[in-house]
C-alpha cells in the first residue's frame, strides 16, 4: 500500500504543477462581453432644456464604454407629445426616450415598449411612487427619471406670514388687501383637480384604458358636486383671485402684481430670483367646501425614459437608459435643470432636500395621485371653469353645469 501510495503522489503533484505552470484564460469582463464591432448608432429624444445635460450625460456614458465605439444624436421633443411623434413612426424613432408617466399605457399597448430586464435593482433604487408609475399590472415597462411633476404653493414672504399660507380664504384676503393676486392656471384641468381631490368626488380611467369615470356632479355624500361648484365660483369672485396661465403667472410675479400662486418645479428659479430672500414654497393649503376645510389635491407625474421596442441596438439603448437614470445622473439633472430625483439615495441628497421647491412638492405628495385620465377630461373640465370665472350662475345652472362636465369626461 505504501509502495503504490509515494509512485501516485508525484503523478498527481505533476499534475498540479503542470496545470499551475499554464497560462489562465483571460477574464472577460461584463463590459467587455458587449463590444460590438463597428459603430453603435443611438438616437436619444429628450426635452429641448435638456440639451447641455444630455451632453455631459452622453459624453460620461461613452467613457464608461470606452470601447465601444458610439454615434449618439440628440433630438429636442417634448416629454408631453413624445408619444404622438414616436407613434407616427415607431420603427425609425429614437432608440430612448424621455416621456411623461401618464403615457405609459398608450405605449405600452401600441407595443412600442417591452418589460424592462432586470427590474428588481430598478424597484430598489427608485421611490415607490415613481415605480408604480413606470408600471403596467406590476410589470416594469420603463425606468424613473424624475419625481417632480406636480404643482404646490408658492408665495412671497414679504407678504404671507407663515401661519397664512395654511388657508387659501387668509391668503386671497391677504392679496386682496394689498391690491395683489393669489394665481392659479382654471384654464387646465390639471390644476383645476385640486377642488375635487379630496372630497370624496372621483375621476379616472377605466380599465380599458381609453373612457373615464367620473362622481363630479354627484348630489350624494357628505361633500356633493355643486358644494364644490359654489366654492369655485366664491373663489373665482374674490378681487384676489386671478386664473392665468403659466406665462402670465411669471409675468404678474415680476411686476409685483401676483404675490402667490400654485404652480410647478420648472418655475422654481424664476420665482426664486425674482422674489430672492423673499422666495416661498409649500404644500397646497386648505380651502373651505360645505362648511368644511378642505386640503386641496393635486395630480402627481413622472418622468421615465424608455427603450424602443424596435430598436436596432436593444442591448446598448437598454444600458443608456440605465445611465441616464442612475442616481448620479440624477443628482446632476437636478443641479443643472432643478429637477427632483425619482432615485431614493439621490433624493436623499443634501442638495435636493435644501431646496424649498422640492421639499414643498414632497410635502404636497402626501395630498397627491397619479394622473391617470383618458382624453376626454380636459375640454369638458375648462368649458366648466370658462363658465365659472364668467360669474354668472345660480344653484341650478351650476349643477346643470356639473352634470354637463362630467357627461363630457365619461363620453365614450
Amino acid at each position: 500500500m505504501k509502495r503504490k501510495f509515494y509512485l501516485f503522489f508525484p503523478i498527481i503533484l505533476l499534475a498540479v504543477l503542470i496545470q499551475g505552470c499554464q497560462k489562465k484564460p483571460p477574464v472577460t469582463t461584463e463590459k467587455e462581453k458587449t463590444v460590438k464591432a463597428g459603430t453603435v448608432n443611438l438616437a436619444i429624444w429628450c426635452a429641448a432644456e435638456d440639451e447641455e445635460l444630455i451632453s455631459q450625460i452622453i459624453n460620461g456614458f461613452k467613457a464608461e464604454y470606452s470601447s465601444q465605439d458610439f454615434n449618439i444624436t440628440y433630438k429636442p421633443q417634448s416629454e408631453s407629445s413624445c408619444t404622438d411623434a414616436l407613434m407616427a413612426d415607431l420603427e425609425n424613432g429614437a432608440d430612448v426616450f424621455i416621456f411623461a408617466d401618464d403615457q405609459l399605457k398608450t405605449l405600452v399597448a401600441a407595443g412600442a415598449l417591452e418589460p424592462v430586464e432586470n427590474e428588481e435593482p430598478v424597484r430598489k433604487a427608485n421611490l415607490p411612487e415613481s415605480v408604480l408609475a413606470a408600471s403596467v399590472n406590476d410589470t416594469l415597462y420603463a425606468l424613473p427619471l424624475t419625481a417632480d411633476n406636480g404643482y404646490f404653493l408658492y408665495y412671497n414672504k414679504k407678504y404671507f406670514p407663515e401661519k397664512s399660507i395654511k388657508s387659501l380664504d387668509r391668503m386671497l384676503d391677504i392679496a386682496a388687501q394689498h391690491g395683489k393676486k393669489f394665481s392659479m392656471e382654471w384654464s387646465s384641468g390639471w390644476y383645476v383637480y385640486s377642488f375635487f381631490g379630496n372630497t370624496g368626488l372621483t375621476v379616472g380611467l377605466n380599465d380599458d384604458g381609453i373612457t373615464n369615470y367620473c362622481t363630479w356632479n354627484s348630489k350624494k355624500g357628505k361633500i356633493k358636486g355643486i358644494d364644490v361648484a359654489r366654492s369655485m365660483a366664491r373663489i373665482a369672485k374674490h378681487p384676489g383671485f386671478t386664473s392665468t396661465d403659466d406665462a402670465g403667472f411669471l409675468k404678474g410675479v415680476k411686476d409685483n402684481t401676483i404675490i402667490a400662486g400654485v404652480n410647478g418645479i420648472w418655475n422654481a428659479v424664476a420665482l426664486e430670483k425674482a422674489w430672492e430672500k423673499n422666495f416661498g414654497a409649500a404644500k397646497l393649503p386648505l380651502y373651505t367646501c360645505a362648511g368644511k376645510q378642505v386640503q386641496m389635491a393635486s395630480f402627481s407625474g413622472y418622468k421615465l425614459a424608455g427603450v424602443n421596442a424596435y430598436s436596432e441596438e436593444k442591448e446598448w439603448a437598454a444600458k443608456l437608459a440605465g445611465w441616464i437614470t442612475n442616481e448620479e445622473n440624477q443628482k446632476l439633472r437636478f443641479i443643472m435643470r432643478g429637477q427632483g430625483p425619482s432615485n431614493i439615495n439621490a433624493a436623499a441628497s443634501k442638495e435636493v432636500k435644501s431646496s424649498p421647491a422640492i421639499t414643498a412638492l414632497l410635502g404636497q405628495s402626501e395630498f397627491s395621485c397619479l394622473q391617470r385620465i383618458g382624453g376626454n377630461f380636459w375640454e369638458p373640465v375648462v368649458a366648466f371653469t370658462e363658465d365659472i370665472l364668467s360669474n354668472s350662475q345660480t344653484d341650478k345652472s351650476l349643477q346643470e353645469k356639473l352634470d354637463k362636465m362630467a357627461q363630457g369626461i365619461i363620453a365614450p
